[in-house]
């Protein structure tokens, strides 16, 4: 519908759908109502065309609406943290890196050096851990959130972190720039709800069994409540060989770069959970069309309460980086550049 639609014509349109045999839901994108239907009735399209109110009609295939080319042709950029943080698609390419939780303010400090030394344009960092088991270490919660907003003030740079629960996103969103949906919660539907309806950009990790549809329609949810800064982040998925952690799927980056026209970054940590294939896995990824990165980074990852394994140091990350930037490059992008500025202590 378009801007200016009236409760009268969006009840008409409606109406019309209705009387096609079809079971219209209404959303919101950018300021417009959206009146979707998941099937399709023929003719239907005609008679809508014409009715006061309507913008364009869009015949999408399937259940994948709001993602899809059919919707959007052009690729979307989102844009995280203002007009001075990082946007995610078009010709950057965008390196966000930190600590897969956070653990306390001298560990922040070392890794947010580190990494904004080696020319990473966004911070990562989990104060809501879940884990496979109740006694691995769940994050610092609240007190975690208070320590990641502390390192965004001190840089500059956005933040992206982990929302496990519909009643924490309000919170985090108040805490960061980007919220984060992990692998366990990509179909806990109430969270994407919450998630979506935030008003803060989102990037929403492939679950670790889903299918590429599965994943699409897991977005579908973020952008039926309004939000049309959603990110895919394509993190591995689980296999018989237990040589790495998950196995990368980077045909799910070409692919679901081909169906939707959302931003699609990869996490070449978690997926391999091996620091020698992080580098090789991220120069992949930049060569097969991802839009970013997600790097695990910890100053001293032996000690680390979560994921040390797969954690870069602050030199592998920035050799990293350097091996990149031409990948980067010969696929006609550019790293992404925070503006210049200087680190204040804490």
């Amino acid at each position: 519908m378009s801007k200016d639609a009236t409760p009268h014509q969006i009840a008409h349109v409606q109406a019309l759908l209705r009387q096609s045999g079809l079971d219209p839901v209404i959303g919101e994108f950018e300021g417009a109502t959206l009146v979707i239907t998941e099937n399709e009735a023929p003719g239907a399209a005609g008679v809508l065309e014409t009715a006061t109110g309507v913008e364009r009609v869009v015949d999408g295939q399937g259940a994948q609406q709001l993602t899809s080319r059919d919707f959007r042709s052009a690729d979307s950029r989102v844009a995280v943290g203002g007009p001075d943080g990082a946007v995610l698609g078009g010709d950057g390419f965008v390196v966000i890196a930190g600590p897969c939780a956070v653990e306390s303010q001298d560990q922040m400090t070392g890794v947010v050096d580190a990494v904004v030394a080696a020319g990473a344009a966004m911070l990562r960092g989990g104060a809501f851990k879940p884990r496979t088991s109740p006694y691995s270490f769940q994050g610092l919660g609240v007190a975690g959130l208070a320590l990641l907003a502390e390192q965004r003030s001190r840089t500059g740079l956005p933040v992206v972190t982990e929302v496990v629960t519909p009643q924490d996103v309000e919170r985090v969103a108040e805490e960061s720039d980007m919220l984060q949906i992990g692998t366990r919660n990509m179909q806990n539907f109430a969270l994407l709800r919450e998630a979506g309806a935030s008003g803060r950009p989102v990037l929403l990790k492939r679950g670790m069994a889903a299918t590429i549809e599965e994943w699409l329609l897991a977005a579908e949810y973020l952008m039926h409540m309004g939000n049309g800064g959603v990110v895919l982040c394509e993190r591995g998925i689980r296999s018989f060989d237990r040589s790495t952690r998950f196995t990368l799927d980077l045909s799910a980056v070409a692919e679901a770069k081909r169906r939707t026209h959302l931003p699609v970054v990869v996490d070449p940590s978690h997926s391999t959970g091996r620091p020698h294939l992080v580098g090789p896995m991220s120069l992949a990824a930049a060569a097969c069309g991802a839009d970013g990165l997600l790097i695990d980074v910890h100053t001293d990852a032996r000690a680390a309460l979560c994921d040390g394994a797969q954690a870069l140091s602050g030199a592998q990350f920035a050799d990293v980086m350097t091996r990149l930037r031409p990948v980067v490059e010969a696929v006609g992008r550019t790293l992404w550049q925070p503006r210049a500025r200087s680190l204040t202590s804490v």
